[in-house]
Order: C-alpha cells, then structure tokens, then sequence
C-alpha cells in the first residue's frame, strides 16, 4: 500500500498459527493499522501477496471476508434500533440465545439488562446515551455473535478512559480466549498477554517476541512502553502471557 507515492508497509512478513493470539503495535503513522485494512480488503497490496488458509486473498470476495472476520474498529457505530438489532448487525439469523450469551462473554449483560426494556431498549443515533465504555462492550459482542474464525481489533480501546480500562481488558480477554486474533494496538496494556508482539516501524517489521521478551531486548518496544508507562504509573505487569 502506498501514501502520497511511498509504500506505507515494506518487506513485512508473518504468519499467525490457528489459535493465536498476536498483537501488532508501533507509534502512530508507522503503518500498523495499514495491516487491518489489508487483512479485511479495504485495500489490497500493491506488492506481495496476504495469505487465507493457502488462499491468495485478491481471490476472495471482500463481503466473505468480513461475514467471517469478526472485526472491531477504533470507530465503532451504532445506528438506531434496539440493542439486541445493533448486536446482530448484518446478521439477522442470530437468536436472542445468542445476543444474549455473547453479551455474557464480554460483560455487556449486566448494563445491557439494567436499561428500561433491555434487550429491546431503543438506541439513539450513534449510541449517543451509552458510555464509551459501554459502547466498546457492545462492539466487542457484536464482533463475536457470528462465531467468527478470526477477529481483528484495530485500535479498537484507544479511546477509553482508565476507569474502564480494567473491564475492558477483562472483556478483551473474554473475547480472544480460544481464538485466533490480531490486535492493532496503541495502549499496550491491552496486549501484553499476547502471544506474539509484531513491533512495526516506518512500514517495517523490527521486532517480534513476547511482551516480557521484548522488554528484556531494550530496543524499539521497550522504548514505546516506558513513554506510556514510567515508574509508578499503574504500569501493567513485564510479565508473559501464562
């Protein structure tokens, strides 16, 4: 992909295995959020190839890929109709039983069931009444209630303040248990549990490992975690995920 006649993203290669969970982060305007627009077929790659299942993915309609791609974007919408309508999306097959299990999952049934007809509570247009942490819980239920095989997070908790962080990162870890996934990430708290960490810079893969790793390696992720994280400021555990 290019930007103003310069690839956004060079030589980067890498593969994610059935149930893993990766995590892709760099500072801002380093192309990491170039990959889930890729991933989905926003845009194709002007160079080399993205691979599905051996599948070039230039061969697969984009509509297959996002019915099957359970994606949760850094904007996420909701447009007027009930709750359980914005849970469902485009996928009107789904039972209550399950816009109500997957709400479960990520902890969105609690505030979900406390709104005046539940369920069936009517949303204002771009959820305007619903907490931005509210919000994200419906983002992630929605992202799940197709059963997808893979889910993509593109910066999707960059604008939750730090009194929700704590259930958004319990729900996170709901959400990705037993899936294969792909975290566009800015705040690393969120994906220190990660499996693999891809670390991009200027367009290019410079690092990969675990979040404890690549903090004892010192280079281009260790600095981006001190800039969020300096001493004694609720910096999140150097530890891999268990």
């Amino acid at each position: 992909s290019y930007e103003r006649g310069e690839p956004v993203l060079a030589d980067l290669s890498f593969s994610v295995a059935p149930g893993e969970r990766v995590a892709v982060v760099g500072a801002t305007g380093g192309g990491k959020s170039t990959v889930a627009k890729l991933l989905l077929r926003f845009h194709d790659p002007a160079a080399g190839r993205i691979l599905l299942d051996g599948v070039d993915l230039r061969e697969i309609p984009p509509r297959w890929i996002r019915e099957r791609v359970g994606f949760v974007p850094q904007d996420f919408f909701l447009f007027r109709g009930t709750v359980a309508d914005n849970v469902r999306m485009a996928h009107g097959e789904i039972s209550d039983e399950r816009v109500r299990e997957v709400c479960r999952i990520v902890r969105a049934d609690d505030f979900i069931r406390a709104l005046p007809g539940g369920y069936e509570a009517p949303v204002a247009e771009r959820g305007a009444t619903f907490s931005t942490g509210q919000k994200q819980l419906l983002a992630f239920a929605r992202a799940l209630a197709a059963d997808p095989r893979l889910l993509i997070l593109d910066e999707a908790t960059a604008s939750v303040d730090s009194e929700t962080e704590a259930l958004i990162h319990e729900a996170m870890d709901a959400l990705l248990a037993g899936r294969t996934s792909i975290t566009i990430a800015h705040r690393l708290s969120t994906i220190i549990k990660s499996d693999r960490i891809l670390v991009v810079h200027r367009g290019r893969l410079v690092e990969s490992g675990t979040h404890a790793a690549l903090l004892a390696r010192g280079g281009v992720y260790a600095r981006l975690y001190e800039l969020q994280f300096r001493p004694g400021e609720n910096a999140p555990p150097a530890a891999s995920r268990a």
